[in-house]
């Protein structure tokens, strides 16, 4: 299995126009390319974003063919960076927190969720500490809605981090299955 991962960019939809591979994090992708209407991801998982550094709305892609991935995520703008998702092996482990900084109801998770409320009774999440492996959060209960990554490391508010609108109601680890 290949551990590393690349993923090949190009200006127009169905894999047209010029392109730009990657095998790694990429902060900016404007001095590569104007736009991006398409991607293919020949290896591994990336999380892509429609602003530089990594910010602003977030998508995960794992191998296989974007062809228009801008009508299948209801995107109005293009990918801007991304980031390449390290292949992981372990055990998954992490603690979210109903208030930021780390307050209120507490409980750890070691596998997937696809409903925080009827899990664990928890109408908000605002914090997390990511002990052990990568995670994705969801907006929405099964999965679905707004994204973002969570690598090992403490989250202390998602407000400050740019998510102040949102709550997330589910998360799933980022399985070595999906490379």
């Amino acid at each position: 299995m290949n551990t590393r991962g690349k993923i090949i960019f190009y200006e127009e939809r169905n894999f047209q126009g010029r392109h730009y591979e990657c095998m790694s994090d990429c902060a900016d992708m404007s001095s590569y390319m104007s736009r991006c209407h398409s991607c293919r991801v020949e290896s591994g998982c990336f999380m892509v974003y429609d602003r530089p550094n990594y910010m602003g709305n977030q998508y995960f892609f794992r191998k296989g063919e974007y062809a228009d991935y801008m009508s299948m995520m209801g995107w109005r703008d293009y990918i801007r960076s991304c980031r390449m998702i390290p292949m992981y092996r372990g055990s998954y482990r992490m603690r979210i927190y109903e208030r930021e900084n780390f307050g209120g109801q507490m409980h750890e998770c070691k596998d997937d969720c696809d409903s925080i409320m009827d899990r664990y009774r928890m109408s908000d999440c605002m914090s997390c500490h990511v002990m052990d492996g990568h995670w994705l959060m969801y907006e929405e209960p099964h999965y679905r809605g707004r994204m973002m990554y969570l690598r090992p490391g403490e989250y202390r508010s998602f407000r400050e981090m740019g998510y102040g609108g949102m709550r997330f109601m589910s998360m799933r680890r980022i399985m070595d299955s999906w490379y």
